[in-house]
Order: C-alpha cells, then structure tokens, then sequence
C-alpha cells in the first residue's frame, strides 16, 4: 500500500513509526539514549516484516529473541 504514496508522504509515515517505534523501546529501557532507541527503531523499519506491523507489535516481536517483554514491567 505505501508504494501508492508520494514520497513525501511515505517519509512522513516512515519518520511517525520510527517515531512510535523509539517510543516503545524508550518504555523498556528508559536509561538507554533516545538517540540510540531512533537508531535501533530506524533500522526495525527497514526490515519489512517489522515494519508491516505496528510499531508496538514490531518492538515485542524483535525483544522476544532476547526474553524482553515490553508489556511486563
């Protein structure tokens, strides 16, 4: 469906779950930089699976590997 948009458009919608995505990380490791959290959330967006899913659903299924859930505290 994204290949229909403008390109700005796209970019805009990439930034808003990389955005949703550092967020979610942010809530699992608050001590970790938010700069770094952009970056990590930035490269689970070029993977097509995770980014097919929500930014939420994409931070649980790339923490489960490493037995991090981010819905437990």
């Amino acid at each position: 469906m994204d290949e229909f948009l403008d390109p700005d458009r796209r970019q805009q919608q990439e930034q808003l779950w990389i955005g949703a995505c550092a967020h979610q990380l942010q809530w699992r490791w608050r001590t970790v930089d938010p700069d770094e959290l952009e970056a990590v959330a930035a490269a689970l967006a070029r993977d097509p699976v995770l980014r097919a899913l929500s930014p939420m659903e994409a931070t649980v299924q790339w923490l489960r590997p490493i037995g991090s859930d981010p819905t437990r505290h």
